[in-house]
């Protein structure tokens, strides 16, 4: 009896081991701890459901993501940074019309395009970023450009412009922004109500002016990425919201806020409802949690995602360790998201 007991104790023990060395390294349908991930994708998260999608939007945004996914894991097993990898990603996604970001951008409260955009070096923790641009055919590159050849982090509007034709990156007419849908989405958010705010293409009214903007869509793209120097980036770019006004900036241009590397630690790039994400620090706090705390990476996001969450806020985000685990999590319908492994295994998904 006593053996049967000890041999008993002994199986718990295991499966408890087991169970507990799972948690640590995943959360449920998480399969992270099975691969190593060497870049992850999203087009923003929010009320996404799949009776509101066709087929073929489906196959459209699955498609966008994979030429994405294909084009920034290429550079990495070319022996390219990570840096490389996701401003190469991001920039297919910016040409891409069904992203709110370069050329699917939507339309401000004026009928203009205001794109933001942000990029992070995980082992110098360099960063650079450009807010409230109009002409710059690829925000992204803007971003890496005064990262690299200015000693600022973040430039804006017309000085960010000038900025990037002087540092030669491809400068466009404002009319190359221009989508119909966006347009539509705009005269109706100004039909609807002048003072609401629309974040994408939905809307709440709004208490405060320009502030309140839960959304069915939340508008970013982001990729974060781990080469094969074992060094981390991350990068994000956005249209912002349909119909803002007064210069609304939101999270994903402030570095910490919306987009965060640290090679101790991870890369992470957020979509969501900005205003959350910027007094939350969500990028940082994510970091933060693993570096003072010691969380996983998984457990990290999940709590940095509940805390905005408990502001009232929606979103998501997409964060890559340094050791190639990857969490994705958010609090929203859905979230257009996708991951590449260093096998080069591709998996793209849309909904909760």
């Amino acid at each position: 009896m006593k053996r049967l007991s000890f041999l008993r104790s002994m199986a718990l023990l295991l499966l408890t081991g087991i169970c507990i060395q799972a948690g640590a390294m995943s959360l449920p349908g998480d399969s992270s701890h099975q691969q190593k991930y060497v870049l992850v994708v999203h087009g923003g998260a929010g009320t996404i459901l799949k009776k509101n999608m066709s087929p073929e939007q489906e196959a459209a945004y699955k498609a966008g993501l994979q030429e994405a996914l294909s084009t920034g894991y290429k550079l990495i097993q070319a022996g390219k940074s990570s840096l490389d990898a996701v401003e190469a990603t991001v920039r297919v996604l910016e040409d891409n019309p069904l992203f709110n970001a370069g050329k699917g951008a939507v339309f401000t409260h004026d009928g203009r395009n205001e794109m933001d955009a942000a990029i992070m070096n995980g082992k110098t923790l360099e960063a650079g970023a450009v807010a409230g641009v109009s002409v710059i055919r690829n925000p992204i590159s803007a971003a890496r450009a005064v990262m690299e050849k200015s000693s600022h982090v973040m430039l804006t509007g017309k000085g960010a412009e000038t900025f990037a034709k002087d540092a030669g990156l491809e400068i466009v007419d404002p009319s190359y922004f221009r989508t119909q849908n966006r347009w539509d989405a705009l005269q109706k958010a100004l039909k609807e109500d002048s003072m609401k705010s629309k974040l994408d293409h939905s809307y709440q009214p709004a208490g405060k002016l320009g502030i309140e903007n839960r959304d069915n869509k939340f508008g970013t793209v982001g990729a974060v990425a781990l080469d094969k120097a074992g060094n981390l980036a991350a990068a994000t770019s956005t249209g912002g919201m349909t119909n803002k006004k007064f210069g609304r900036i939101g999270d994903s241009p402030i570095i910490g806020a919306g987009t965060y590397a640290n090679n101790k630690t991870v890369a992470v790039s957020c979509t969501g409802w900005g205003e959350f994400f910027i007094r939350s620090v969500v990028a940082y706090d994510l970091s933060a949690l693993m570096e003072y705390k010691g969380l996983s990476v998984q457990d990290a996001g999940k709590t940095v995602i509940e805390k905005v969450g408990a502001l009232g806020g929606d979103g998501g985000l997409i964060a890559l360790d340094k050791d190639g685990n990857a969490a994705l999590p958010f609090n929203t319908e859905g979230m257009y998201r996708g991951t590449v492994t260093a096998d080069g295994k591709i998996t793209i998904e849309i909904y909760k």
